[in-house]
């Protein structure tokens, strides 16, 4: 039977044997707060790491999907490309990952645009920053891949995606229309993209923040933002006031009571499990109503990015 990390904490500091008085006591508590407080840290962090679900339905996928390595200057950044089943050309959608890198739900959002009728690229922006020289597959935590994230050159960043833009003019099979998408930090990146790519069609940022200079942009942005995100969330206000002050289009909505990461968290199998937990106590209410809110907010905001996307 698998232990529980407060239990074993419990067990080796809070036993009668172990205690000599009440300051001790009061001193073990606080230390029990912290610990716990750190389990639930990892636990977040390594949240972007457990994919398996998402592996699965990639697996799955009846699509055509391929690994093309796009090459500009010194540098080559894998891509993956997934490929919709239609008759005729179609838009492509350039997929910027979380702070996470190219995970494998990353990937099944470009296999889920593909699904619907585009073209999607997910460049993994880690490309050449793993231990080994390779990329996102070579991280084993998300502190690690969430380190060379914060590490990188805006610069090349900008390049990265320049290049993926550049195949997607390439794509026979494409329309000649390009968006760009972004979750977290990718969200982010999207909206600083759209600055610095005059030929985009639209930008659709999830949970990222603005730039503070948006003169250059020339593409209508579409923001997507949790209720439950204040971090986030604080910044909307700005970033409204400086697009509405440069003229440009900026239409951002909030899912109330949704969490940060509400696209990947809507469809994560444990979700599910905690809306069917229907216990009293305050910790299984509160994931219980964070997970219909997250599920709920993921519905509306696929149904509005489809929606936004027929209408480039």
């Amino acid at each position: 039977m698998a232990v529980d990390g407060l239990q074993l904490f419990n067990h080796f500091t809070l036993e009668p044997h172990n205690l000599s008085g009440i300051y001790r006591r009061s001193k073990l508590l606080r230390m029990r707060r912290t610990f716990a407080t750190a389990l639930v840290l990892l636990f977040c962090l390594s949240f972007g790491f457990s994919q398996e679900w998402a592996k699965q339905n990639l697996e799955k996928s009846p699509r055509h999907s391929e690994w093309v390595p796009l090459k500009h200057g010194n540098r080559t950044v894998q891509a993956f490309v997934v490929y919709p089943e239609v008759k005729h050309k179609a838009p492509v959608i350039i997929v910027i990952h979380e702070i996470f890198g190219l995970t494998d739900w990353a990937r099944s959002m470009a296999d889920q645009l593909a699904a619907k009728g585009y073209i999607a690229i997910a460049p993994d922006l880690l490309s050449g920053m793993g231990p080994k020289g390779g990329g996102s597959s070579e991280f084993t935590s998300t502190q690690d891949a969430g380190k060379a994230i914060s590490a990188l050159d805006p610069d090349q960043v900008t390049a990265d995606l320049n290049a993926a833009a550049d195949y997607a003019r390439t794509i026979p099979a494409g329309n000649g229309k390009i968006a760009v998408a972004g979750f977290c930090w990718g969200g982010t990146q999207s909206f600083r993209f759209a600055t610095n790519r005059k030929d985009l069609s639209a930008a659709f940022v999830f949970y990222g923040q603005g730039p503070k200079d948006v003169s250059s942009i020339t593409a209508p942005v579409y923001g997507f933002y949790a209720g439950e995100d204040s971090r986030i969330g604080a910044t909307i206000p700005d970033t409204e006031a400086v697009m509405k002050a440069a003229g440009k289009k900026y239409e951002p909505v909030t899912y109330a009571g949704a969490g940060h990461g509400f696209m990947r968290a809507g469809e994560d199998p444990a979700t599910e499990a905690a809306i069917n937990d229907t216990g009293s106590d305050p910790d299984t209410k509160k994931k219980h109503d964070m997970a219909v809110a997250n599920k709920k907010a993921r519905t509306e905001a696929w149904a509005r990015w489809l929606s936004l996307l027929k209408k480039m």
